[in-house]
């Protein structure tokens, strides 16, 4: 009896520290620190639109989950003092899932849906005189849902939904006002999607297509016109390195820091906290930190000096004003 006391002691001892182990590679596999900011000043929103100038961020629009209204103000976020001031409203009518996105010195919005209609009119903000521009309409059909970024001193619209499902591609002449219709997206055509640039790159992916998630991954060569595939980001090959990959959803947001992408929150059959960073150079996704605000879609991430950060964002029947940053190097601290 003694005998056999001692080997089952033995074996509960080697599975504790089997099952401590474990533990401790979890938390080694899954670092990053979420820091909890000043609210956002205005009414909680989902599917609003964010971009930056001069280390400033801009959020408005959005749908107001809590009083069933979508919304058409704007706020400007000063990351040093953490405080939020109102600016002027965009022009036009409220809407929810347009498109934003700036140059270094003005900042661009348009598309959307208002409730009944699909939109394709387009603004330009002037943060010098705090003072919007009526530009040419967005060159493609209306829709809302669709995807956008900055790059190489041009801006692109494309994919979302005015019906149908779209994978078009436009480019924005800031100077001109002029739209030209590029190369399509490469691979399905979708809504809500997700984007970044990283080192003047652009990628586009995942997102929805008739009921589909999606897990594609494209970058997009300006210069050349043409989208390049890159792996998918689920458990696609038979290779190890994607074998925990859970990154498709819908509704999601990016943000770029140290040169690496992330995504968090959006829609994996239910609203998420799942946290992905990308590093371009092996085209590979490593898991960060659940982001620590509720799961939600339709949230906005922005980044200024370098410091990712999710702001708003829904979930059933709510609407979120909560401001986050992530530090991804950092061990995860309990909020509890």
């Amino acid at each position: 009896m003694i005998k056999q006391s001692i080997l089952i002691t033995i074996f509960l001892l080697s599975f504790s520290a089997l099952f401590i182990s474990c533990s401790d590679d979890d938390d080694e596999d899954f670092l990053g620190n979420w820091i909890s900011k000043s609210d956002f000043d205005g009414i909680p929103r989902t599917e609003a639109i964010c971009f930056t100038i001069n280390n400033k961020a801009y959020i408005g629009t959005g749908y107001d989950i809590d009083n069933k209204k979508r919304l058409k103000d704007f706020w400007v976020y000063d990351s040093n003092k953490d405080y939020w001031t109102q600016i002027a409203d965009l022009p036009g009518v409220e809407r929810n899932g347009a498109i934003s996105f700036a140059s270094s010195t003005k900042g661009y919005c348009g598309t959307g849906y208002d409730g009944d209609n699909k939109l394709k009119d387009f603004y330009e903000y002037d943060p010098t005189s705090n003072t919007w521009t009526t530009k040419g309409d967005f060159g493609g059909t209306a829709r809302y849902g669709a995807v956008s970024f900055y790059t190489n001193g041009k801006g692109y619209v494309g994919t979302g939904y005015d019906d149908n499902y779209l994978k078009d591609f436009w480019e924005y002449d800031v100077d001109m006002d002029l739209w030209t219709q590029k190369a399509s997206v490469g691979g399905s055509k979708r809504r809500d999607a997700m984007s970044f640039v990283l080192n003047g790159e652009a990628y586009v992916f995942s997102g929805l297509d008739n009921g589909a998630y999606l897990d594609d991954l494209y970058k997009y060569d300006a210069i050349d016109d043409r989208w390049l595939e890159l792996n998918r980001i689920s458990d696609y090959s038979d290779d190890s390195y994607d074998d925990d990959y859970t990154v498709p959803r819908y509704k999601g947001c990016t943000f770029t820091m140290n040169g690496k992408a992330y995504v968090t929150t959006g829609i994996q059959s239910s609203n998420s906290a799942e946290t992905w960073e990308y590093n371009a150079s092996t085209d590979r996704w490593v898991q960060k930190t659940d982001f620590e605000g509720a799961p939600r879609s339709g949230a906005v991430g922005f980044t200024i000096e370098d410091q990712g950060y999710v702001a708003t964002g829904g979930n059933g029947g709510y609407s979120f004003d909560d401001v986050w940053i992530f530090n991804p190097t950092q061990e995860y601290e309990s909020k509890d």
